[in-house]
């Protein structure tokens, strides 16, 4: 029978940094995926490391859009009717959480992880040696119309309060950054947002550097957790079973197979979302991400090709896919830049893992010794999850959290 120190369920972007940080406090670590190393979640994103997302993504309260949304009328969103017995009593809790007191209270908690999220990148891409992954020079959120143009601008002028670097460009000042871009009104630059090439590399890339260190990154089924009479906890994996003293849950949004059996009942939603792949025509080039903002998608340059990424699917998390959103924009996105063929036999798909304030949980398990959490990071695993593996491990270690954990205790619904 193997043991360890910690087991960590999930070999995600978030499963991968909570295993480094625990490891580089000298603690014993396997890593465990039935998959492997960002293959799920991780795989499939725009590549943001969103240095300026401070404001979270709201439910919307504006009566107009509501109608429209409850109509499938636009593509940023879209839902299956058919979930919505399984889906809504989540939604209203995302509704409630969208209010603006609430907001605010949300906006200063997830402040400490945003600020960090760049320099926790960084410092273990240098460790990996993954720099070419790392692409400087942010993003740009598009507008095509004076009105939204305005509401992107006040938005950006609330960031800037908080020492954000942020450009207002009109139509001439988009065409200097992106001269391939049909044109449009204007958009925003936010200069602080760094973006990766290829996150799945870049997951493989950290655990291999685990690896390198003496980690154990195992095949197994995270289902298959149980606690001992001396309450250790043990978990299949290749080659007969493991049992270590502590177990973390990094399995985004399968983390209720785990909590769920355990007796909590944690509101854990997921906002599904797909992404393609697209060729350039004749040389042309993308230099930074891009989301059309009127139109709810965003294009990334990437390893592979141009990568056009969905807004979000309320939908059962494993229902069969259904990519309306992808076929709804393309038609707008070739007209906004010149993409070629697809790259890709089909869309793929994944599921955002989202708690209602947007908030992640990171912090132990309250009724369970040695059973620690880090899921939940909604539209922003690959941004937070050096960050949160970082606090997640400093607790578990008994040091001080470098930031203060309550915001994101397991127990605050």
């Amino acid at each position: 029978m193997k043991s360890a120190d910690v087991v960590v369920l999930g070999a995600g972007i978030v499963g991968v940094s909570a295993a480094l940080h625990l490891q580089a406090r000298g603690r014993n670590v396997a890593l465990i995926d039935r998959a492997g190393v960002g293959q799920e979640t991780s795989f499939g994103n725009a590549g943001l490391i969103e240095r300026s997302s401070l404001i979270p993504y709201l439910f919307p309260r504006d009566p107009a859009k509501l109608i429209k949304y409850a109509l499938n009328l636009l593509p940023e969103a879209h839902y299956h009717f058919s979930a919505l017995p399984a889906v809504g009593p989540w939604l209203l809790r995302y509704w409630r959480e969208s209010a603006p007191e609430r907001v605010r209270r949300n906006i200063e908690a997830r402040r400490p992880l945003i600020e960090h999220s760049l320099s926790e990148h960084e410092a273990l891409i240098q460790q990996a040696g993954a720099g070419e992954l790392l692409r400087r020079g942010g993003w740009i959120k598009l507008h095509r119309s004076e009105e939204t143009l305005a509401h992107g601008v006040s938005d950006a002028e609330r960031l800037r309060a908080y020492g954000l670097h942020i450009d207002t460009l009109n139509s001439s000042g988009v065409a200097a950054l992106e001269p391939d871009l049909a044109p449009v009104t204007g958009g925003v630059h936010y200069r602080d947002t760094a973006a990766i090439v290829d996150p799945a590399a870049l997951s493989k890339a950290y655990a291999d550097l685990f690896v390198s260190r003496g980690g154990h990154l195992l095949s197994g089924d995270a289902r298959s957790l149980s606690q001992e009479p001396d309450g250790r906890w043990r978990v299949a994996a290749e080659n007969g079973p493991l049992v270590a003293g502590a177990a973390v849950v990094t399995l985004g949004p399968w983390s209720d197979a785990i909590y769920g059996p355990l007796g909590y009942r944690i509101p854990l939603g997921w906002k599904r979302g797909y992404h393609m792949h697209y060729a350039a025509k004749d040389g042309a080039k993308l230099n930074h991400p891009i989301l059309d903002a009127d139109f709810g998608y965003l294009l990334a340059p990437m390893r592979r090709g141009v990568r056009l990424t969905s807004g979000a699917e309320f939908a059962r998390r494993d229902a069969p896919p259904t990519p309306v959103q992808i076929e709804v924009c393309e038609p707008t996105a070739r007209r906004l830049f010149p993409l070629a063929e697809r790259l890709d036999p089909e869309p793929w798909r994944g599921a955002r893992p989202c708690l209602p304030d947007m908030l992640p949980i990171v912090g132990p398990a309250p009724r369970h010794r040695g059973l620690w959490f880090d899921f939940g990071h909604a539209h922003h695993g690959l941004t937070l999850g050096p960050v949160s593996g970082r606090l997640l491990a400093d607790m578990m270690t008994g040091e001080q959290p470098f930031i203060d954990p309550t915001p994101y205790r397991a127990d605050r619904f």
